[in-house]
């Protein structure tokens, strides 16, 4: 049985980490994205996006932290899946708001964005199938 206050303080830095994530990532992406904005259904797919790269930048952090803190490859992977996503996701939100033409593999005709997106799900497959020795 743990003794101290550290489990509490654990919880409670958790929504402090998620709002100062958020604020960081709004902050970032907002001002480069908000200007290509033209009309008001793609407003609502921006923010999509970039409440979809804040929940992964969130949980990429708590996934590093975690790995950092116990190791291991299995919190390793998942904290690349996670990552990944948020590399997805930015690729995503600057082709919605037509910032970035969309990437391509040559004489593949496959996005990255989806090369991006199978390199999460492996990882994050390694992560949950792989077999602690």
């Amino acid at each position: 049985m743990q003794t101290g206050s550290r489990p509490a303080e654990q919880g409670a830095s958790k929504p402090m980490l998620f709002g100062l994530t958020a604020a960081i990532v709004v902050g970032i992406i907002a001002p480069l994205v908000l200007p290509h904005v033209t009309h008001e259904s793609m407003l609502y797919h921006i923010f999509v996006h970039i409440a979809s790269i804040t929940i992964a930048a969130f949980l990429s952090i708590v996934s590093v932290l975690a790995y950092r803190r116990a190791g291991g490859s299995r919190t390793l992977f998942m904290a690349l899946g996670f990552i990944a996503l948020v590399v997805a996701e930015v690729f995503y939100l600057f082709q919605s708001a037509g910032m970035l033409a969309t990437l391509q593999v040559p004489n593949l005709n496959i996005e990255a964005s989806h090369i991006i997106l199978l390199a999460m799900l492996s990882l994050f497959g390694l992560g949950v199938l792989k077999v602690n020795k």
